[in-house]
This record gives structure tokens, C-alpha cells and sequence, in this order.
């Protein structure tokens, strides 16, 4: 599914945690019954869709500290 399928463009945010340089950042949508998830630089492209617990498990890894997506 592509971005523009699953909310309109004024439905996209990036995290107040994103920098300026938009190099690596993620957009989601709140979607109520799902969260919307694109490339920040590919507005036109693919998107995820997930449930809001998915979501919530995804962040509650990442501020734990144990999704490490280091690329070494």
C-alpha cells in the first residue's frame, strides 16, 4: 500500500525527537484504529500499517534500549 493510500498528507508527523537534516526519519499517521508508517523522504511510496499495540511495543523496545538497530 502507498502512503498516500493509507492517510493524506496533512496526516503524516515526524517525531519532535527528528533532526533538521530529514537524513534517516520515519513519518507516522494516527490512523485510530492503526498507525500509518512511511519514509520521510518517499512521500509517495510504500507504507506500513499497524495495529496501535504494535506500535506501543515497537516504542516501548526502542526507549528500553533493546531494539538495537545499530548498522555496523
Amino acid at each position: 500500500m502507498t502512503a498516500p493510500q493509507v492517510a493524506p498528507e496533512g496526516a503524516w508527523f515526524k517525531s519532535s525527537y527528528s533532526g533538521g537534516g530529514g537524513n534517516n526519519c520515519v513519518e507516522v499517521a494516527d490512523l485510530t484504529a492503526a498507525v500509518g508508517i512511511r519514509d520521510s523522504k518517499d512521500k509517495a511510496g510504500p507504507a506500513l500499517v499497524v495495529s496501535p499495540k504494535a506500535w506501543a511495543s515497537f516504542i516501548d523496545l526502542v526507549r528500553s534500549g533493546e531494539a538495537d538497530f545499530s548498522l555496523v
